[in-house]
């Protein structure tokens, strides 16, 4: 299993996933699941996976050998104009790596299925966050939907839609969305730590903060007993039910 988040902002994107993959409880490891590809000052393209590992793996490769071949990058996220295509090229590859992977051609809920969170920016648009389906076809974060999650999401999702606010800071998106892994981590084994972060600011068209969050990480520690003790006193506070 999996958790990976992509946040929507005024200020412009804020991306976090675990790395644990586990294929039964005798075989858990850790793999990266966010993944960036940037040409300065002319876009910004993120990407985080859940699913088949080997699906999310031939994708990401399938773009950077893209990358490396400026000859052959028709069609690929690099000669995308407006992150709309780029959704478009990524929701066909990963179609056809299902297609292509599974002995009864592509299905969405066989054994080669993956999810995909894709956001960014090219010159000339604004920011975009799209969720891609193992189908090929894909939503697109509004207003009514800033934010997506795939993998393990319901542990996570209350806190993201009672404390989301589209002015908030990269700071306290950050604290936001490391409650929401905290709560899925203790209650779900399949996702664990070291979490991967990543920030995008509006109209930069350049990496921002990015940061690896391991277990003993201070500010996750600090977040985790904060929340944790935040949510006893609020129990302990309440008024005793009367029958």
């Amino acid at each position: 299993m999996t958790y990976c988040v992509g946040l929507r902002l005024n200020k412009g994107l804020v991306f976090m996933s675990d790395t644990r993959t586990n294929s039964g409880v005798d075989n858990i490891s850790q793999f990266k699941k966010l993944f960036t590809w940037c040409v300065p000052g002319e876009r910004v393209i993120t990407l985080l996976t859940s699913g088949n590992l080997a699906t999310t793996q031939t994708v990401v490769s399938m773009i950077d050998e893209r990358a490396k071949a400026p000859e052959d990058r028709s069609p690929s996220v690099f000669a995308a104009p407006s992150m709309f295509e780029a959704a478009r090229h990524v929701g066909q590859m990963l179609r056809e790596v299902i297609r292509t992977s599974s002995p009864n051609g592509m299905r969405g809920d066989s054994t080669f299925d993956a999810t995909i969170l894709l956001g960014g920016q090219i010159r000339g648009g604004e920011p975009r966050l799209y969720l891609i389906y193992p189908e090929g076809n894909f939503l697109e974060a509004s207003e009514d939907t800033p934010f997506f999650q795939i993998g393990e999401t319901k542990y996570g999702r209350p806190i993201i839609i009672r404390a989301y606010d589209p002015e908030m800071s990269f700071e306290d998106a950050i604290k936001l969305l490391l409650v929401s892994f905290d709560s899925t981590i203790k209650a779900n084994l399949s996702v664990g730590l070291p979490l991967d972060l990543m920030t995008y600011e509006k109209d930069s068209f350049e990496i921002g903060h990015t940061r690896r969050i391991k277990a003993d990480d201070p500010y996750y520690m600090t977040v985790s007993e904060g929340w944790g003790d935040a949510l006893k006193k609020a129990f302990n506070e309440l008024p005793d039910f009367r029958f």
